[in-house]
């Protein structure tokens, strides 16, 4: 019988008979004696010894752990079954919103259960595209993945940045569009930084790091990011040193150049702040200064274009949910800043500028809204969209008479739709169609409630028609809150999966989000972190109270961000969850700083050195939060052996110190994928494993 037909009830049943009643042995990991001292305070770090990923302890540990948490997920007797609807329900194609360089439309496109999109190019949206870069081909387990691209303004170069088994590190290179050949040229060592060509085609800008030491690849601090100038036809050892910031290693810089080519705009954080500086050079000029336009980044300046010598820039300063202004390269002392389009009461979240218009997305609260404007500020009129989910696109040049966008929801898969600029009218590019997925057998309803100390916090509910409020529904709960980074609906196959078994699906915007501007950010940083956790809790305990669901099918679940979210939710609030699945979560607030891009995070979580935020991260920081004697609930930690981001360390020591504080409690495992990084560029086969593991423990935890 397909697994869609069975009643949730039957399906946790089934699940439930897995591992009855036999005790989990977990590996040993022997606590050691180190410990770090802050302030005065000596802090116990048992399991430093796990940071050294490549040590022969470690990697028995692993090894052991692997071994045990693959035995249990394996048994589970519905899980394969799991694995093969949520194949079929993924199985459909998806597109994005095509962009136009020179000549050409530029496209992804996936089949369906390709393990990487394949890039498209026509020069005619409306006819078939041509296969120009295929990453699939590329590695047997499609774990060689496609992560950033970069068109030369007439069409004819094609730069794309490509990464290996889920790590963040990038190798440029750069294909001949028309015989689909690649040039010989290479550029390694860039990280999570896009490329940006020279109108004349010359050669493109592109940011990176030293070349790390033998073996540190994976572990190293990233420092003084660099922003250069690959000449095509050069090595890389000769590239132009553009802009760094030699006087504090802990800045991130990035540069793209104007539609018109004639200037290059830089923009730098220190860390992952917000805020920001911005300066210009001008192209035309051999030999022109780089030019400071804002010296000190006290507020977000994004760049979006320019009309001539006029930057038109988005920012909170002094507008807390944004605004876009025009300065003057003459005259860039802010009293001569045009407010073009003044703060509203929804949050602008991004602007394009295409076709002479400001097309600008908004947040609604937590979902998009689109406006068009001149360049004056004059209201053109508001994009159409279908309901509550994410629009994203408008890409393009000023010469361009429409642009194109995607549109999704919780329910409904990523339509692709084409902007008239002229009129103002959306027509359908491409839409897909899904496999026994109906999205009119759901309803997705936004709700607020109060957190603890009364905010008012939304909260996204999805379930199907005519779902009983008895409290009897297994129910995932999602957050992340952090970074200023937004939670908006968008179709996921995996949650069309859980929500067809029967299943509730609620997503939280937290604060430390960008939902409503500087104010809900600023709400769940540094010494207010802990206020995300209580919104987190908040929202389970209205799921419990308005009939949703109960604690015993309650399961919470996040990535990254939200995976330290995770971790601290089950600690603090133990009773109210089922299962937790913190995934690649940031779990040791005292060592973050210490790998890779950690130090950047800083800016938002704070710094050990800081007496006070020190104090408020070591309150609920995972690693040093659990306690002997707690009845946990289920949990399954996931992270990636190439996770160069957030260090598969921190979900080592999570899972030994819940391991051995609760030997005899419900299960707690680590499910360690081969591979495999952060998560983006994960192929489709490994995504689609990982969550039918997901769904199979929570499952079974829910009937424990």
């Amino acid at each position: 019988m397909p697994l869609r037909r069975l009643t949730l009830a039957s399906l946790t049943a089934a699940v439930a008979l897995a591992n009855a009643g036999v005790p989990l042995s977990y590996p040993a990991a022997t606590p050691g004696d180190v410990s770090g001292d802050y302030h005065g305070v000596k802090v116990p770090d048992p399991y430093r010894w796990m940071e050294d990923i490549d040590s022969p302890g470690t990697r028995a540990w692993v090894e052991a752990e692997d071994k045990l948490s693959r035995n249990y997920l394996n048994a589970l007797p519905r899980r394969d079954a799991i694995a093969q609807r949520l194949r079929q329900i993924w199985n459909f194609e998806r597109w994005s919103a095509p962009e136009k360089h020179g000549r050409y439309w530029f496209y992804t496109h996936n089949d369906g259960l390709q393990n990487q999109a394949v890039i498209f190019v026509t020069p005619d949206p409306g006819t078939p595209g041509r296969k120009l870069l295929d990453p699939n081909t590329l590695s047997k387990d499609g774990t060689v993945a496609l992560r950033e691209t970069a068109v030369s303004a007439d069409g004819r170069l094609f730069a794309y940045a490509l990464s290996d088994a889920g790590s963040d590190w990038q190798t440029w290179h750069v294909r001949d569009v028309d015989t689909g050949a690649d040039l010989p040229d290479e550029v390694r060592w860039s990280k999570a930084g896009g490329g940006s060509w020279r109108k004349d085609g010359s050669g493109f800008y592109y940011t990176c790091f030293a070349e790390p030491k033998n073996g540190d690849a994976l572990k190293a601090a990233n420092q003084y990011e660099k922003l250069y100038f690959h000449k095509l036809g050069t090595p890389q050892a000769q590239d132009a040193l553009v802009y760094t910031r030699a006087d504090d290693p802990d800045w991130f810089v990035g540069g793209a150049v104007t539609d018109d080519g004639r200037y290059l705009v830089i923009q730098a954080n220190h860390g992952d702040e917000v805020q920001n500086t911005l300066l210009v050079q001008d192209l035309g000029a051999s030999g022109a200064p780089i030019r400071t336009v804002i010296p000190r980044p006290t507020a977000v300046y994004n760049f979006i274009g320019n009309v001539g010598t006029t930057l038109y820039v988005m920012t909170d300063d002094g507008a807390p949910r944004y605004k876009i202004v025009a300065i003057e390269l003459s005259k860039p002392d802010p009293a001569r800043w045009r407010t073009v389009v003044p703060e509203g009461a929804d949050t602008l979240d991004s602007v394009s500028l295409v076709g002479g218009q400001l097309v600008a997305e908004y947040l609604k609260d937590a979902h998009s809204a689109v406006r068009r404007y001149t360049t004056r500020g004059k209201l053109l009129g508001e994009v159409r969209l279908a309901g509550l989910g994410k629009a994203g696109g408008f890409q393009g040049r000023m010469q361009d008479h429409a642009t194109y966008y995607s549109y999704s929801s919780f329910t409904s898969p990523p339509s692709v739709y084409r902007l008239d600029l002229a009129s103002g009218m959306s027509s359908l590019w491409k839409s897909p169609r899904l496999d026994g997925f109906t999205p009119e057998d759901y309803a997705t309803q936004q709700v607020f409630y109060s957190s603890k100390d009364g905010t008012r916090v939304p909260l996204y509910i999805v379930a199907p028609k005519g779902t009983k409020l008895d409290g009897s529904h297994p129910t995932i709960l999602y957050g992340y809150g952090g970074f200023n980074i937004s939670m908006e609906p968008q179709f996921s196959a995996a949650v069309a999966g859980w929500l067809e078994m029967g299943g509730v699906y609620a997503m939280a915007n937290l604060r430390g989000g960008g939902e409503y501007g500087r104010a809900w950010h600023e709400g769940g940083m540094k010494i207010h972190k802990q206020n995300v956790f209580d919104d987190f809790i908040g929202a389970a305990e209205y799921l419990i109270a308005q009939h949703w669901t109960t604690p015993a099918h309650l399961a919470i679940r996040g990535g990254s961000n939200g995976g330290l979210l995770v971790g601290a939710a089950e600690e603090q609030r133990p009773d109210l969850f089922a299962a937790a699945v913190p995934q690649v979560g940031v779990m040791d607030m005292l060592r973050f700083r210490e790998f890779t891009v950690g130090k950047g995070w800083e800016s938002d979580y704070g710094s050990v050195d800081n007496p006070s935020e020190f104090q408020a991260m070591l309150a609920y920081s995972p690693v040093q939060n659990v306690k002997a004697g707690v009845h946990y609930p289920a949990t399954l930690v996931t992270t990636g052996d190439h996770d160069d981001r957030v260090y598969p360390a921190h979900s080592f020591k999570f899972t030994a110190a819940m391991q051995r504080a609760d030997p005899n409690g419900e299960p707690i495992l680590i499910r360690i994928e081969t591979r495999a990084g952060h998560g983006a560029g994960k192929p489709t086969a490994k995504q689609i494993e990982e969550t039918a593991d997901i769904y199979s423990f929570i499952l079974n935890a829910m009937q424990q």
